[in-house]
C-alpha cells in the first residue's frame, strides 16, 4: 500500500450507497459569519466520479422552473448527512440527458430499494 493510499484512507467517511437516478437529500453545513446551520439540497443524482478521497457526485434539482446542478465532494466534512429517498431504474451511468427534458418527461421509473 502506498503512502498516499494510507493518508486517503483516513479521510474517507461512511456514506450510503447511491447510484445515478437516485433521489437524495444532502444536508450541507453552511457558515454565515460565526454561525453554522444545516441547509438541505434535494434532487436526482445525475453522475458520480469515483476516486477515493476526491470522489464527487452531481445532484440536479428544479428551483422555480430553473434547473440547478451542484457538485458535492463525497467525503467532505461540509456534508453532514446524505439521505437516499428513492431509487430509479436507469440504463446509464451519467444522466446528462435530463438537462434537455422538461416536466413529466424528466421523471424516472421508480424501483424498490432493498435496505
Amino acid at each position: 500500500m502506498k503512502a498516499v493510499d494510507i493518508l486517503e484512507k483516513a479521510q474517507l467517511m461512511e456514506r450510503p450507497t447511491m447510484r445515478s437516478g437516485d433521489t437524495v437529500r444532502v444536508h450541507v453545513k453552511v457558515r454565515e459569519g460565526d454561525k453554522e446551520r444545516i441547509q438541505m439540497y434535494e434532487g436526482i443524482v445525475i453522475g458520480q466520479h469515483r476516486g477515493g478521497a476526491s470522489a464527487t457526485f452531481t445532484v440536479r434539482k428544479m428551483s422555480f422552473g430553473q434547473g440547478v446542478e451542484r457538485i458535492f465532494p463525497l467525503h467532505s466534512p461540509t456534508i453532514a448527512k446524505i439521505d437516499v429517498l428513492r431509487g430509479a431504474q436507469v440504463r446509464r451511468a451519467k444522466l446528462y440527458f435530463l438537462r434537455d427534458l422538461r416536466g413529466k418527461a424528466a421523471r424516472m421509473k421508480e424501483t424498490r430499494r432493498t435496505a
